[in-house]
């Protein structure tokens, strides 16, 4: 929010003038609302709304304050803390059994089981490129990666290694042989595939002419029959092309002229107004919107260069095919998006309320994202998004079955604001603070019949753990936090809870984000085990991931696993209870000055982007060089862990502050080649270093320990100021 902010004045409301433009002069035309009726209702949302907001926020502190105080006059002990929790209202009774009843839910949420991209919403080239990412090439995505590091390392030579290209398509037929096995023969020897009698024929390099072993995964071609240019195919609910191209120049290479293998890949994406962005004012969530309106109408664009090219990037059209039977059929060429609004906690300068409050933003995003949906409702973008009518809303950071419920009355009341039929705006739980999750199945039930989405986030739950028992004594090694019983038992009580909650073949059980982007071996790998977990899908931060990803859905069936763990015993209280506890004396001062420069130097590397380049979630070098997908979740756990310390005596404030002031230079140094990058190093005075300060030493006192005030609060003091006359400048404090 800059000096010169002008407010414009509507229904008791001042409104930032660049949102109020927006809203009424490109978010309404073509919805059948004005903006006075729009302004009007939510004046009345606001005003009916904001009590409840402020009462439960009152409500978390109130808690914390209690279990603070439990904590420093009572040891740990399960069956004692487990009495004390439901004593106060933290841990509630459990209900009878049920089942969600969600209807109109799109199938890519309800039965198909495939990776999930989460993307910030305010980068239009990255929003485009996710939902672009429902097809990938295999072949790209195994050329370009370093999934071929043991076998083949990467050229150094620009242009196309043949040898190289040789090892990713030997790597692509052992995946067709794997889950499209012909009746005999393999891939490899195919020669020439053709289409007759609706049946895929492959005709092998020794004369014989194979089938499918199971015809039925044949489902189109496009071509002629007899030589057709692409193959479609489908096994265990996700669609995979073999595209034939005798010219291009790995066509000529295969014998049947194979160009290239795409994968359905991310079936869904979440376009993150929260997280991943960084929007503190009018200007910036008007921002969010714009690109959120031109993804719902179908026409958001951005010119990307690469090299000496330059081209304009849009949504991808649908994907056209002739059936088996030889009929015409279209699969849908753009994931489903849900779009992720921000939580119950922080308000916006962006609309003031009739007493020159602001206004809490969660009912800010609650309304506009819905009226963008209408567009999308109504027909009037170049694509559907959702073929049901539904409009799906993933909220974060809510604390128990009372913010949910809470959540469920605001959308219902946007419902009505916008004349939608009941239900018609849909909710993804995120289960990522402690009360949340020791009461998932209750929480479910509140939105047993809008839930669309549960998903486990590690790093916000690992951070609301450590501040919901910051006094209780000192926590482990953020390292050793994932071996940890209570995690163990959070991401099955996850699985287990939605399976009885009825989620299977209705709603999504989602997993957490692999979090390092140039490793793509190491998460093939690794990210197996998620589908095998139980999840119907799991989130991948590029459409590179969601392509290797989604071989994972290929070797597991989802459906079948959640069958099996629908008859495990559930995951353990007592073990979610269970709190990860650390006796420092077990270190060795190394192991803690380790642990704290790791943590300063991540928290130092994501800062500087956030507050000097308002930039909300980018690939991040850790300590080691290694780049890391960084969000406020994972500034979260780092802050909350060295104020854990510190406050327990393990480490020193003089020991943290001279920590991070070398590893500002490190960061420093990191960033050398970053264009307009301002030094941390010698001043240590900027808005940067001092927000890093801020969320450390003030860690204990933010609520649970989001870090959104103090980000909030520097970036918008820092865009209120000329950014080139800021270096060297005494900080405006937090207050």
């Amino acid at each position: 929010m800059a000096d010169n902010t002008q407010y414009i004045q509507h229904a008791g409301l001042s409104i930032e003038k660049t949102l109020y433009d927006f809203v009424n002069k490109e978010a309404l035309p073509g919805t059948g609302f004005t903006a006075d009726r729009i302004w009007q209702a939510f004046a009345g949302l606001v005003a009916d709304m904001t009590p409840r907001n402020r009462a439960l926020l009152q409500q978390r502190a109130r808690l914390q304050h209690q279990i603070d105080e439990w904590h420093l006059n009572n040891p740990f002990e399960i069956s004692a803390y487990k009495q004390f929790l439901g004593d106060i209202g933290y841990l509630v009774e459990e209900g009878d059994d049920f089942e969600i009843n969600t209807a109109n839910v799109d199938p890519e949420i309800a039965t198909t089981a495939a990776p999930q991209l989460v993307v910030p919403v305010n980068n239009a080239r990255y929003a485009l490129n996710a939902a672009n990412a429902r097809w990938g090439s295999l072949y790209d995505a195994i050329y370009g990666s370093d999934m071929l590091r043991d076998q083949h390392p990467a050229s150094t030579q620009p242009g196309f290694d043949p040898q190289r290209g040789a090892v990713v398509v030997r790597y692509v037929q052992g995946f067709l042989d794997r889950y499209l096995h012909l009746s005999e023969g393999q891939h490899m020897q195919v020669v020439r595939y053709f289409v007759a009698d609706g049946q895929l024929q492959a005709e092998l390099e020794d004369g014989p002419v194979a089938g499918l072993r199971d015809p039925a995964q044949f489902i189109g071609y496009r071509g002629s029959s007899n030589q057709p240019r692409c193959l479609l195919f489908r096994h265990n609910g996700l669609h995979v092309e073999i595209h034939i191209d005798r010219e291009h120049p790995v066509g000529v290479t295969s014998p049947a002229g194979v160009s290239d293998v795409c994968l359905e890949a991310a079936a869904t994406v979440i376009q993150d107004c929260e997280d991943s962005v960084a929007a503190v004012d009018g200007e910036d969530k008007t921002g969010v919107y714009r690109n959120w309106l031109g993804l719902m109408r179908g026409d958001l664009s951005v010119r990307v260069s690469k090299g000496e090219h330059t081209f304009t990037r849009t949504l991808a059209s649908d994907r056209h095919y002739f059936a088996a039977d030889g009929s015409e059929m279209t699969l849908k060429g753009r994931a489903l998006m849900l779009v992720r609004n921000v939580g119950h906690l922080m308000t916006t300068p962006a609309v003031l309320d009739s007493a020159g409050e602001e206004v809490f933003e969660g009912i800010l995003d609650a309304l506009i994202t819905s009226l963008i949906a209408l567009h999308d409702l109504q027909g009037n973008g170049l694509y559907r998004n959702s073929e049901t009518g539904s409009v799906y809303i993933v909220k974060p950071k809510m604390h128990g079955p009372e913010e949910v419920a809470y959540a469920v009355d605001l959308f219902a009341q946007v419902e009505d604001i916008l004349e939608l039929p009941r239900n018609t705006l849909k909710i993804g739980l995120m289960d990522e603070e402690k009360r949340t999750t020791l009461n998932l199945k209750e929480c479910i039930r509140a939105a047993r019949e809008r839930l669309i989405f549960i998903n486990t986030g590690f790093l916000d739950r690992t951070g609301d753990e450590i501040h919901t028992a910051m006094l209780a004594g000192p926590m482990v090694r953020k390292a050793a936090m994932k071996q940890q019983p209570w995690i163990t038992a959070y991401e099955n009580w996850n699985v287990d809870i939605g399976m009885g909650c009825g989620l299977s073949g209705r709603a999504q059980i989602g997993k957490g984000m692999w979090p390092m982007p140039d490793e793509m071996a190491a998460m093939v790998e690794q990210k197996s085990a998620h589908p095998e977990s139980g999840a119907n899908c799991a989130w991948v931060p590029s459409p590179t991931a969601a392509t290797l990803h989604a071989m994972h859905y290929h070797e597991t069936d989802v459906w079948a696993i959640q069958a099996i763990l629908r008859q495990r015993e559930r995951a353990a209280i007592d073990d979610l209870l269970t709190l990860p506890l650390a006796d420092p004396s077990d270190w060795s001062d190394e192991e803690i000055q380790e642990e704290l420069d790791n943590n300063c130097q991540g928290i130092l590397g994501y800062v500087v982007r956030w507050i000097d380049q308002g930039v909300g979630c980018s690939k991040v070098p850790d300590i080691d060089n290694v780049g890391l997908m960084e969000d406020r979740a994972t500034l979260r756990i780092s802050s909350q862990h060295i104020a854990n310390w510190l406050y327990h005596g393990v480490v020193s404030e003089k020991q943290v502050i001279e920590t991070l002031r070398r590893m500002a230079k490190v960061v420093d140094a990191q960033n050398a080649d970053e264009p307009g990058y301002v030094n941390m190093a010698p001043t240590y005075q900027g808005y940067a270093f001092e927000s890093a300060k801020q969320l450390i030493f003030r860690g204990r006192e933010v609520p649970s320990g989001y870090t959104e005030p103090v980000l909030h609060a520097m970036r918008l003091q820092l865009k209120q100021l000329a950014f080139e006359d800021l270096i060297n400048q005494p900080v405006l404090r937090f207050a």
